[in-house]
């Protein structure tokens, strides 16, 4: 064990020797040129290194005759019994525009009581299926073909589908007389309401689809649904000369 004596006490440092050690620590400046320099083998690790995280699969972009081309389909649109009567009576001019214009594949199977709509390779639009198909609903439903061709020229026509019973549950003679109310005396009521919201309506039973544009389906709509709740055909009549009225205004 070191003797006591051997130890040495620690010496205070005077103050002119801590001015000159922190002035040389203020003097020591960093230079650009004293940053380590990257090898060459470093360069090219990182180049990898970017190149692979960068590396995503590369696809050509489509050829307009891709971008033309028609997914391959079919639909099979039911005809109820009561209307295959009017659809031979009517298929030649059902089948020619589906088949002229819209450039689809058309079968009437008797058997099935179906007509057939196959994509062929001469359709051009993704979407004529689709409005062929709706143009024979449309015409299973009841409406004449040149009111259902609409459909077919026009994107902005869709059908809608409802029932008395939706608005109102009515039974017995009740229910006959709103269907009364609706139709009117020789038809005059149902055909106003077309001629003042430029729509078709059917009448099928209970159930009542309209045909048009989706702002004047609404107005045809809120006009028969008036009729269902027990409205006067004149207070119905008042508001839809107000409302043609405003439509001539606007357009």
């Amino acid at each position: 064990m070191a003797s006591l004596q051997n130890l040495k006490a620690p010496t205070l440092m005077s103050k002119k020797t801590q001015k000159t050690v922190q002035a040389d620590e203020d003097d020591v400046i960093i230079d650009a040129t004293a940053l380590p320099s990257r090898s060459a083998d470093q360069d090219d690790v990182a180049m990898e290194e970017d190149n692979t995280a960068s590396d995503k699969p590369n696809f050509a972009p489509a050829s307009a005759a891709e971008l033309k081309k028609v997914v391959k389909g079919s639909r099979k649109i039911p005809i109820p019994p009561h209307r295959m009567s009017p659809l031979k009576r009517h298929w030649l001019e059902i089948y020619s525009p589906l088949v002229e214009h819209m450039k689809l594949q058309v079968r009437m199977n008797v058997k099935t009581k179906t007509v057939e709509l196959k994509t062929s390779p001469q359709t051009e639009d993704e979407g004529s299926l689709q409005k062929g198909a709706d143009f024979l609903r449309a015409f299973a439903l009841g409406f004449e073909v040149e009111d259902a061709m609409a459909l077919l020229r026009l994107d902005d026509i869709f059908l809608d589908t409802f029932e008395i019973k939706d608005v109102k549950t009515l039974h017995g003679d009740h229910l006959a007389r709103a269907i009364g109310r609706i139709a009117g005396r020789d038809g005059k009521t149902k055909f106003t309401i077309e001629n003042a919201s430029k729509t078709r309506i059917v009448l099928a039973d209970t159930k009542i689809h309209i045909l048009g544009s989706f702002q004047n389906i609404k107005i045809a709509r809120d006009a028969v649904v008036s009729l269902i709740l027990g409205s006067p055909p004149g207070k119905v009549y008042a508001t839809l000369r107000t409302i043609s009225a405003r439509m001539k205004e606007r357009f």
